[in-house]
């Protein structure tokens, strides 16, 4: 049976931040709109397949790649938290805050 997903505050922020830079990038928001519907079913499958998800230094976190971002998720008997999303091409310092 699917996990539901909960999103945390960040994660929508990660999510929104991405997707407003693409728009302002491109002047369009056509690439935005397919990234956006790509991250949705990434996200998805994790709902059905929770542990495709590449295991971290901590126990409890997993990374689904999708492009070049990281998507951060916590995996519970019955949701799956998605806790942020970066670009996999910044450094990764920058992810303790995870």
């Amino acid at each position: 049976m699917a996990k539901e997903i909960i999103w945390s505050k960040r994660a929508l922020k990660d999510r929104f931040q991405i997707l407003e830079y693409w728009i302002n990038r491109n002047q369009s928001s056509s690439f935005s709109k397919k990234l956006d519907l790509i991250f949705l079913q990434k996200i998805k499958l994790l709902s059905l397949y929770p542990h495709i998800g590449k295991k971290t230094n901590f126990d409890s976190i997993r990374i689904k790649v999708v492009n070049n971002y990281l998507i951060f998720y916590e995996i519970s008997e019955t949701h799956i938290y998605i806790l942020s999303i970066k670009d996999g091409r910044q450094n990764p310092m920058e992810f303790k805050n995870i």
